[in-house]
């Protein structure tokens, strides 16, 4: 699929996330990175190279067994990864039902 920007490809990136479970797999593969991260910082750089292997394959499996589609990193890697980190972040905050109410009462315009 073809996009214009970040904020077309948004709403594209949620209704990939459409299951609840799917995005509770992303939101504890997101966790690692950050735990990975601080191991990093006080054990070994090691957890560096971890830290996306193990926060792609909890997501890919989500979407492999869950979801049942193709994950959107396939196609537009550095805006998936953007849009997981914000997906995150209004997870994190309670703020993703706000959200998708606020992309679906667009789509019904």
């Amino acid at each position: 699929m073809k996009f214009k920007d970040y904020e077309d490809f948004w709403p594209f990136y949620l209704s990939q996330h459409s299951k609840p479970s799917t995005r509770a797999w992303h939101f504890a593969g997101t966790s690692f990175v950050f735990i990975f991260i601080l191991l990093a910082i006080i054990s070994s750089l090691w957890f560096l190279l971890l830290a996306p292997v193990v926060a792609y394959g909890i997501a890919w499996f989500s979407h492999f067994f869950i979801e049942g589609n193709k994950p959107a990193t396939f196609g537009h890697p550095f805006w998936s990864l953007r849009a997981d980190f914000r997906m995150y972040r209004l997870i994190l905050f309670g703020q993703l039902d706000k959200e998708l109410n606020k992309l679906t009462s667009k789509k019904g315009m």
